[in-house]
Formats: C-alpha cells, sequence, structure tokens
C-alpha cells in the first residue's frame, strides 16, 4: 500500500527585504535548514509597485550553493564575472550552480507592472561546493506543461511525471520542482522519493495536503511533510496553485554567512 506523507508543520512567509531595497517574502531561510536540507532558502517576490523591485540585486558573490531563479512574470536581466549575460522572462528559470564561486547582478528590466516570481537556494555537498560554476538556462517554452484527467496543470522545471521530464538535469541532490495549478475543488497525487525533504508553497488560492483533509492551508504558506511515498493536494473552492520541491538531504554541517555557505 502506498504510504501517504502527512503534514510535518506548516509555516507563512514573512516580509523582508534584500539586495539594494527589494522588498520580498521570505518563505524560509537560516533557521530552518535542519528541517529543509538540502534547501537552505526560499523568497517569493511580487508586487506591481516598482518601488519595492527597481533596485534589484546589484553585484554580489555567491559560493558553495545553487541558486533557482523561476519568473512568473517580469523581465530580469542577469549579469556575472564570466561574462555571461542575459534576460530571465516570464515563465524561465536560471538554475545556476555557483560552485567554486561567482560574482553576478540581477536587475529588473521593466520600469513599471507586475514583477513576480521565487528564488530557492539549495546547497551543495561538500565533494561539489568547489565545481566550476556552471547554468542551466530554460526558456518558458522547453518547459513542459501537463494536464491531468482532472484538469491539473503541472509545469515540469525538474523532476519527472508519468514519463514527462523537466529540462533540469544532472543535479547532485536529485530534485523536482515543479509549479502545480488545481481547478476548485480537484486533486493530485504524485508519487515522491523516500527519505527526501518534499515541500509545497502555496502562492495562490488555498486547498488541503492531507488525505484527511484536517487542515484547510491558505496562500503565502508553506507545508512541508513527513516522510512517505506520494504526496496529496485537493483545491478549496478556487483554484490552488503552488510550487512542488523535494531533494535529497545532504546531512553535513553548514557555515552560512550571506551568499556563501560552506561547512
Amino acid at each position: 500500500m502506498t504510504e501517504i506523507r502527512q503534514i510535518k508543520t506548516v509555516f507563512k512567509s514573512k516580509p523582508t527585504m534584500e539586495g539594494a531595497g527589494v522588498r520580498l517574502k521570505r518563505v524560509f531561510g537560516y533557521n530552518e535548514t535542519d528541517l529543509m536540507d538540502p534547501f537552505l532558502l526560499l523568497d517569493h517576490f511580487g508586487s506591481e509597485n516598482p518601488d519595492d523591485y527597481l533596485k534589484g540585486f546589484p553585484w554580489h558573490p555567491h559560493r558553495g550553493i545553487e541558486t533557482i531563479t523561476y519568473m512568473i512574470e517580469g523581465e530580469v536581466k542577469h549579469e556575472d564575472s564570466l561574462g555571461n549575460a542575459g534576460t530571465i522572462e516570464s515563465g524561465d528559470v536560471q538554475w545556476m550552480t555557483a560552485g567554486s564561486g561567482i560574482v553576478h547582478q540581477e536587475m529588473p528590466r521593466r520600469s513599471n507592472g507586475m514583477m513576480m516570481g521565487f528564488q530557492l537556494w539549495s546547497n551543495l555537498p561538500r565533494s561539489n561546493k568547489m565545481m566550476h560554476p556552471r547554468y542551466q538556462d530554460v526558456k518558458a517554452s522547453e518547459i513542459p506543461e501537463i494536464i491531468t484527467e482532472s484538469g491539473v496543470k503541472v509545469r515540469i522545471i525538474c523532476g519527472k511525471i508519468d514519463g514527462t521530464c523537466g529540462p533540469v538535469n544532472e543535479i547532485v541532490t536529485d530534485p523536482e520542482y515543479m509549479d502545480v495549478i488545481i481547478p476548485p475543488g480537484k486533486e493530485f497525487t504524485h508519487s515522491v522519493k523516500k527519505g527526501h525533504t518534499v515541500f509545497a508553497f502555496v502562492f495562490e488560492g488555498n486547498g488541503y495536503f492531507d488525505e484527511n483533509k484536517s487542515r484547510m492551508i491558505d496562500m503565502n504558506n508553506l507545508v512541508l511533510f513527513e516522510d512517505g511515498e506520494q504526496i496529496i493536494a485537493k483545491a478549496g473552492e478556487t483554484q490552488l496553485r503552488f510550487l512542488l520541491i523535494s531533494g535529497m538531504p545532504i546531512g553535513e554541517p553548514i557555515a552560512w554567512y550571506g551568499p556563501i555557505v560552506m561547512n
């Protein structure tokens, strides 16, 4: 019998400021590293007020981690110390492995309108912390989207559903990263690997994440699951949209200062 994952804990994102003055919401960070291993931090930015995002993230370093930027809406110009440059547009993903070290900046290209997305930090094990920096830049058109019989839409950035694989691969923590949209009252189940850390972050609507439907999870809340083989999600009376992310814990010491994480 398939073991359904139960809810381990729930926590709500909190307003903060990063970069040169970007207002965003911190979903989890430094205080949750033991719970969230291999993940270190998740930020959610979303505003139509240019004052909240125009100052961007000027030149800053990273080392020992991967940063994953997923743009829901808006455009961000990216440059780095290796001479790379480009634009992350609506629906695009940039999976950057900082490894031994890189200096980069991320600056909004719009002066008005909605700017919305996420940045996830994922740790690297000691054996990979000094690897050469690299990127996987994925355009929105390259990310497959499946639609289930019940009308659930899933964008597969990393991982696999029914033989459909996301374009991001060869990541050491064996992650999954999916954007799930469930119509009102409909249900979604997904098999996950035992032993992996699995969480869902709700950024639209509300719904249930346990088979008994004992607790409604509202927008801006993260659900961390207990161990098991499958997760279940059911939308409430409105459309439910969430990130579903999982990865293999590293289990090593963390020495974290600013944008640099070693051990």
